[in-house]
């Protein structure tokens, strides 16, 4: 069995910052991408970073400049850090990676269960 899990979330004000970190546990034998998504109520999952096996970063438009996708491979665990956070950064975030398991040859998608995000003063 092999699981995300998201940790780190909570409340933050505006112009704060939040570090989320996602963590495989189980029987994993290698994590390839990993990526943050993030979900408002009512409206569809975004993307909002990624990372490859080798450290090569994507960013949606909307987080550029303010946060930081990093992972953590020895410890199969991802990081976002989150600077300068705005209001319209509340949302459920999620963890996503291709994980190969340790009882198969081929890797497999997998969510975490979300990490509620919340910008407010």
């Amino acid at each position: 069995q092999v699981q995300l899990v998201e940790s780190g979330g909570g409340l933050a004000q505006p112009g704060g910052s939040l570090t989320l970190r996602c963590a495989a546990s189980g029987n994993v034998f290698r994590i390839s991408d990993m990526g943050w998504y993030r979900q408002v109520l009512g409206k569809q999952r975004e993307l909002v970073a990624t990372i490859t096996r080798d450290s090569s970063t994507t960013y949606a438009d909307s987080v550029k400049g303010r946060f930081t996708i990093s992972r953590d491979d020895p410890n199969n665990a991802g990081y976002l850090q989150m600077t300068s956070l705005k209001s319209e950064d509340t949302a459920v975030y999620y963890c996503n990676a291709d994980i190969t398991p340790g009882w198969s040859v081929r890797s497999r998608n997998y969510w975490g269960q979300g990490t509620q995000v919340t910008v407010s003063s």
